[in-house]
Order: C-alpha cells, then sequence, then structure tokens
C-alpha cells in the first residue's frame, strides 16, 4: 500500500494535502503523527462525562487536523459533530457519534496499514 492508496481508503484527498504540504515525505509524517493525536479519545471521555465544553475542544481539534490532512470523510463526520456542540445540542451530537466513531477507526485502521506497509 503506498501513500495515496492509504489516502483512497480513509476517503481523503491525497492530491489536495500533497498540494498543501508539497512533499511525500511530510504528509506521511503528520499521517502518522495523527496516529498519537488524543483528541477523539478526549472527546469521548469528555461526551461520556458531560463536559460538553470540553467535547466541543476536542472534537474542534479533531476537525481541524482533519481539515489540515485532507481526510474528508473524518472531517465530514467531525464537522457536523462540532456544529451541533456550538449550537448546545449535546444531544443531536451525541446520535452522531457512531458514524463519527466508524469515520475514525477507519481512519485509523487505513494509516496503521499504510505503517505497516511501510515497514515491511
Amino acid at each position: 500500500m503506498n501513500l495515496k492508496d492509504c489516502y483512497i481508503k480513509l476517503g481523503g484527498d491525497y492530491d489536495a494535502v500533497l498540494g498543501r504540504l508539497r512533499r511525500e515525505q511530510t504528509v506521511q509524517k503528520f499521517v502518522f503523527k495523527f496516529l498519537k493525536d488524543t483528541s477523539f479519545d478526549l472527546f469521548e471521555a469528555s461526551m461520556n462525562s458531560g463536559n460538553y465544553e470540553e467535547a466541543l475542544r476536542a472534537v474542534h481539534t479533531l476537525k481541524g487536523i482533519c481539515q489540515n490532512l485532507s481526510f474528508d470523510r473524518l472531517y465530514a463526520s467531525s464537522n457536523l459533530v462540532t456544529q451541533a456542540l456550538k449550537e448546545n445540542d449535546p444531544e443531536r451530537a451525541a446520535s452522531m457519534i457512531p458514524q463519527l466513531s466508524e469515520d475514525y477507526h477507519g481512519t485509523v485502521c487505513a494509516i496503521e496499514e499504510y505503517q505497516r506497509s511501510e515497514e515491511e
């Protein structure tokens, strides 16, 4: 698997991120750094504890990272949750968590698969 295949699998726009960051090595560096980002975990914990202000900060951070890396699918779902929390509608945000979680975990799995192929 190459980086472009990884982007296809995670529902991203490889050409857009390459145009923004200019070098595939730079894109790869930030894609791998995404695996260490804790925004999604913080979002889930904050939603579970009812700390919607912290949940908004966490999902907004996730959304920004996805926008910068052109992770379009995950950006779309994190943007919807961000909007719901900005509108003080935690119930609507909570109803979107399954899709957000699916998109997040699909992104992580695609990156991990790509990372493994690079190590071989």
